[in-house]
């Protein structure tokens, strides 16, 4: 009898990790929470199509470099003047 306990309670594992790899798996970035007790997933998505999900947006180094040199020329400017 415990041999059968033991089997459906990794059937019943397995079935969660399933389900937790289909939500990783699927599009959109997905923020899940599985329930213990009864193995339930409960799920929230972000669609991008919202436009608030988009995430950071990544500049070039050169970008970057330019930005700093045109804060720096400014800084020396406000310095100058004071």
């Amino acid at each position: 009898m415990a041999i059968e306990t033991i089997i459906a309670q990794l059937d019943a594992e397995i079935a969660r990790l399933y389900q937790v790899r289909n939500l990783l798996s699927s599009t959109g970035k997905v923020e899940g929470k599985i329930n213990t007790t009864n193995g339930t997933v409960t799920r929230k998505t972000r669609s991008s199509a919202s436009g608030k999900g988009k995430g950071k947006r990544v500049l070039s180094p050169e970008a970057r470099k330019a930005i700093a040199d045109a804060q720096r020329r400014r800084w020396a400017a406000q310095k100058a003047k004071g």
